[in-house]
């Protein structure tokens, strides 16, 4: 038994999907089946029951998967503490964050996280939320950005700001010479959306069923750049963050429009493990990026809004 057949399992107990576990564990199916069977061979026990609606955790399961949870979380105090402790006195800050605010966010936060904590080495991982929260459960990182609510016992964390969504059309857009969109301007709109597994998404699809618009069945981008670009073209409509719209990353050729209702919002937190022995570094961050939010903010808010 070793600590990777123990990833394994939690990740597919968290899944219940042989192949979305794979995924989030950065294994082939395969890898991951013959695991789980030689850990089920090693207890002498069925872990999962393989039904017709997908996989069940058998009871022996969720208490071999409560242990596993436990050992995971220990090792990755472990690392924790040897960080803090080791011979140069640096301490390694790995900082996880999704696609659609890294790019807009981070390249304000890093240098001032390095001037106000020069002995702090900061390393950085961008991937979707689901892989996020598994790495840092897992003790892979030390802490993420994400969108809320997150709804974990392992985890705590605080918000840090609200993010407004703006709605990008074309020049040539009817709604293009307005400074502000009603709700009810989404009625009866295709809007451009990013593929399956983006937190964004699945924000962006409760508003459109909210506010009568649908999704542009032919397209999925792949980011917001992607989704910007195809604006700009002429191709159709979407929904973008306010901090996607600020500064040099925005380009031209298009209109941004604030949208009147608050629904139009997404919520930004950083979490830690609840064990984490670097509950003041997390805190100090906490307040570092708050900072430098709340200051982009007031830049759009200023009518620097890029378009």
């Amino acid at each position: 038994m070793n600590l990777r057949e123990l990833e394994y399992l939690v990740a597919l107990a968290d899944q219940r999907n042989f192949h979305r576990a794979a995924q989030v564990c950065h294994a082939s199916q395969p890898t991951l089946s013959a695991q789980i069977r030689k850990l089920e061979r090693e207890l002498g026990v069925r872990l999962f029951e393989r039904s017709p609606r997908g996989l069940i955790l058998t009871q022996a399961g969720e208490a071999t998967v409560r242990r596993a949870r436990t050992i995971l979380d220990e090792v990755a105090q472990l690392r924790d503490e040897a960080a803090r402790h080791s011979a140069s006195g640096t301490r390694r800050l790995h900082l996880g964050v999704f696609p659609t605010l890294g790019p807009y966010l981070l390249p304000h936060v890093v240098p001032r996280f390095m001037r106000s904590f020069p002995s702090t080495e900061i390393l950085l991982t961008e991937e979707k939320t689901s892989i996020l929260l598994r790495r840092l459960i897992d003790g892979q990182i030390d802490a993420v950005l994400l969108a809320m609510p997150v709804d974990d016992p392992h985890l705590t964390g605080r918000k840090l700001f609200s993010e407004p969504l703006h709605l990008a059309v074309p020049c040539g857009h009817e709604l293009a010479g307005r400074t502000q969109a009603p709700a009810d301007a989404l009625s009866s709109q295709h809007l451009m959306l990013l593929e399956e597994g983006h937190c964004l998404r699945d924000q962006a699809l409760t508003l459109c069923r909210r506010y009568g618009a649908r999704e542009y069945d032919d397209f999925r981008g792949t980011s917001l750049e992607t989704l910007r670009q195809m604006v700009i073209a002429g191709m159709g409509i979407t929904l973008l963050p306010q901090l996607a719209c600020v500064g040099p990353v925005a380009s031209g050729g298009m209109a941004l429009l604030p949208l009147e209702s608050g629904d139009f919002r997404r919520d930004i937190g950083l979490f830690w493990r609840k064990t984490s022995g670097a509950t003041d570094l997390m805190e100090s961050l906490s307040e570092l990026i708050a900072t430098v939010a709340a200051d982009l903010m007031a830049s759009a808010g200023q009518g620097r809004l890029s378009a």
